[in-house]
């Protein structure tokens, strides 16, 4: 199934179940498709689904865990967020999802199962977050100048404080300038790492790329902006000359830290439910995110960070918030690489 038509046909997907079958089953392709959409570390879609009686089960692809995310960190926000949308499609089909979250080891177990909970309507705003899906992306380029949308920063907190997480805005000034010259630093020393290096290479491709996942040329610049008004971004181009986006522009609208009580399993799969959740929010108001993750990657620096802050709590994702009235989003796998065999 297209993955553009499957978010776009929710009413044709909410209208074919029967009670001879079983709904999620009917469904797994569509389900699948909206939870793809999820953010994901260089794109890397590190996700399976399985339909397992009456639940779908979430699990994580050990095979594209990147070797910079040794403790599957970044593999589980990333899965956290596609567990959100998989909420969100349970949503569309009319019902209240009900998610287990089954205790021991995330490589030993499913990460989530969800089942149907209560038959409830979708509401206004939930619709507005699934259609937001289809142009949702990581924004690397420039931004417009202005301000966010009056009350949106207290919405997208509202929505992270709803999953578990906080996210507080830094402030341009003293607390700025400090975590951008932690962020630069850190960029630096693994900008220089072979193995680094080595993985972004192998997930970002040229323009004729016919590649489903990883970072397209139209995504990155080839020159990251490195100035003292923003954080430092990842050089996905590498002297290779690929990247398309323009460098530069204003500097974003709002940098915000996403953080956790803890730093654990359970915090990181709340953490990307929060950040997709918020960022769907924004992005139903033209505003999308540059995800800054390079510097989180490192445990020494993320405690300096937090340090830093003054955070009560773990970060687990920093964020430039801004306008654009462009989107271009980012390929998907299709729908059925990313379902066990029960549902083929």
């Amino acid at each position: 199934m297209d993955q553009t038509k499957a978010v776009r046909n929710v009413t044709e997907a909410s209208s074919t179940g029967n009670a001879e079958t079983p709904i999620l089953a009917t469904h797994a392709h569509y389900l699948a498709a909206v939870a793809g959409r999820a953010p994901s570390l260089h794109n890397t879609q590190p996700w399976r689904f399985t339909v397992s009686g009456d639940a779908i089960e979430l699990r994580a692809d050990a095979s594209r865990q990147l070797g910079v995310d040794p403790d599957g960190r970044e593999m589980l926000i990333s899965c956290g967020a596609a567990l959100y949308g998989l909420r969100l499609a349970v949503r569309s089909l009319g019902y209240l999802p009900e998610v287990e979250i089954p205790p021991g080891p995330a490589g030993q177990r499913p990460l989530a199962r969800v089942r149907l909970g209560p038959p409830e309507p979708m509401t206004a705003g939930e619709r507005k977050l699934l259609t937001a899906a289809l142009h949702r992306h990581t924004h690397r380029g420039p931004f417009e100048a202005g301000s966010l949308p009056a009350g949106l920063l207290a919405r997208l907190q509202d929505d992270a404080r709803a999953e578990g997480a906080t996210l507080t805005e830094i402030e341009p000034g003293p607390a700025l300038r400090r975590l951008t010259a932690m962020v630069a630093v850190a960029g630096r020393r693994q900008d220089r790492d072979p193995r680094s290096r080595a993985e972004i290479s192998r997930w970002s491709h040229g323009v004729k790329s016919p590649a489903r996942d990883g970072v397209p040329a139209h995504a990155f610049p080839a020159e990251p902006a490195r100035t003292p008004v923003r954080l430092p971004q990842r050089d996905f181009d590498l002297g290779r000359g690929l990247g398309l986006s323009p460098p530069g522009g204003p500097p974003p609208s709002v940098t915000a830290a996403l953080f956790t009580p803890g730093d654990s399993e359970p915090d990181w799969l709340q953490a990307g439910q929060a950040l997709h959740r918020l960022l769907l929010r924004a992005a139903t108001e033209w505003v999308f995110a540059r995800l800054n993750t390079q510097p989180l990657e490192d445990p020494l620096t993320r405690a300096m960070i937090k340090e830093g802050l003054a955070l009560p709590g773990a970060p687990q994702m920093l964020l430039a918030l801004g306008l654009s009235r462009t989107a271009h989003p980012t390929a998907r796998r299709p729908a059925a690489d990313l379902i066990g065999p029960d549902t083929r």
